[in-house]
């Protein structure tokens, strides 16, 4: 094995463009990498295709190639750029995400490959034989909360390989200053005076939102329907109890925005219709939007109130203090608050009440430079365990002589 100094790494990331949370990962993780490791070349294997997110990437990250394609049954790539990057790649990174998604990109690497792989920033609830056996194969296991390394440890696998990343969307650096400063000039809004809140329905409707209803029986569907009618008023009257005391007590004024799509048609519904004549002329709607131009609005609003785990950490990571409303359905990811000390914003819905959030957020507005001191803070951890990370990722950055490997 030999060392290099300009090593290639392929990086699969990219899932769907229905999100900034989702969205955010790929270029949180490629500036991550690029500020530790800035003699190493990416090529970023996209899994979702998307023409307004690849355009967005190449406008912040043009030296990415960004590659597609499939693998099949046998775990052949079914690309020739992929089988290019095979070649050239030195080391393959499977992206941050709610569970190891592209399970089968990093089987056909390692069927095809005798270079290394790792996992950076995932969940992981549930470790089923097929992929025990291809965890047990990683470089690094980087999980983005420290309850996967309990489910990790629970399934006989540990090791100083595992480490607690925190999901790459903490190092998320692009900005589109100029859509949020029109934004911005458009609703008379002030810096630093305005909060941002973020619906969620306890079961994202996927079936909404992609093509034959995602495959979702209509059982399904109308099970989805029904949880997410039973607790869509309970949970965003809290909210909304916050946004009232925020406007009357502060007479400034709240943007409301989505992290999915499918929000942009619940916010009147659950967080602006029904407000008391008073409050609505302070509320200001966004569209749905890419996470460069929330990143650019929320580093200018005071705080973020969100039932969404994206969004808090966009606002953190541009020096925002924000609470995440975490719902019950959200998955394990969700502890990662906890691991980052950020305990007294972070809302378990179902124990919360609309009073506690109200008076979190007025101890903010009240307070503001020890909640800024928490954003530091927060930050600092945050380096912490990405520095720990980098080192155990560095070692492995090496490379074997060069094979054909789909002669």
């Amino acid at each position: 094995m030999t060392k290099k100094t300009n090593p290639t790494l392929l990086l699969v990331s990219g899932w769907q463009d229905v999100n900034i949370g989702d969205i955010a990962h790929t270029p949180g993780l490629i500036g991550l990498i690029r500020k530790r490791l800035p003699h190493v070349n990416i090529i970023l294997w996209k899994r979702n295709r998307s023409e307004m997110v690849e355009a967005m990437l190449g406008k912040h990250y043009p030296d990415v190639k960004v590659i597609h394609g499939e693998v099949n049954d046998k775990l052949i790539p079914q690309s020739e750029s992929v089988r290019e990057a095979f070649q050239e790649a030195d080391f393959f990174i499977h992206g941050s995400g709610p569970y190891v998604v592209a399970a089968n990109y990093l089987q056909a690497w390692a069927a095809h490959t005798d270079k290394p792989f790792g996992i950076f920033g995932v969940t992981i609830q549930e470790i089923k034989p097929d992929l025990k056996s291809l965890l047990q194969k990683a470089s690094f296991i980087f999980t983005r909360e420290t309850a996967s390394i309990k489910v990790l440890n629970e399934n006989g696998i540990s090791g100083e390989f595992i480490r607690f990343a925190p999901d790459a969307t903490f190092a998320l650096e692009i900005h589109d200053d100029n859509k949020a400063a029109s934004f911005i000039k458009d609703n008379k809004l002030e810096a630093r005076k305005f909060i941002c809140v973020i619906p969620r329905l306890r079961l994202t409707p996927y079936y909404k939102m992609r093509p034959k209803n995602a495959g979702w029986s209509q059982e399904k569907i109308q099970e989805t329907i029904a949880l997410n009618d039973k607790y869509k008023e309970e949970d965003h009257s809290k909210v909304r109890e916050a946004m009232i005391t925020w406007v009357r007590k502060t007479g400034n004024k709240i943007v409301v925005c989505p992290e999915m799509t499918y929000q942009v048609d619940i916010i009147d519904e659950l967080l602006v219709n029904p407000l008391p004549e008073d409050v609505k002329p302070f509320i200001v709607k966004h569209g749905y939007w890419l996470p460069d131009e929330a990143a650019s609005l929320y580093r200018e609003a005071h705080t973020v109130l969100s039932l969404e785990c994206h969004s808090p950490i966009i606002a953190i990571a541009n020096n925002t203090p924000a609470f995440y409303l975490r719902q019950p359905e959200d998955t394990i990811k969700g502890q990662m608050y906890y691991d980052l000390g950020l305990k007294d914003w972070t809302f378990e819905i179902m124990e919360s009440n609309g009073q506690q959030i109200s008076d979190q957020l007025m101890k903010v507005y009240d307070h503001y430079e020890s909640a800024e001191q928490t954003v530091k803070q927060t930050l600092s951890r945050v380096e912490v365990q990405y520095n720990d990370a980098f080192k155990t990722m560095v070692k492995d950055l090496q490379t074997t002589e060069k094979e054909n490997f789909f002669s």
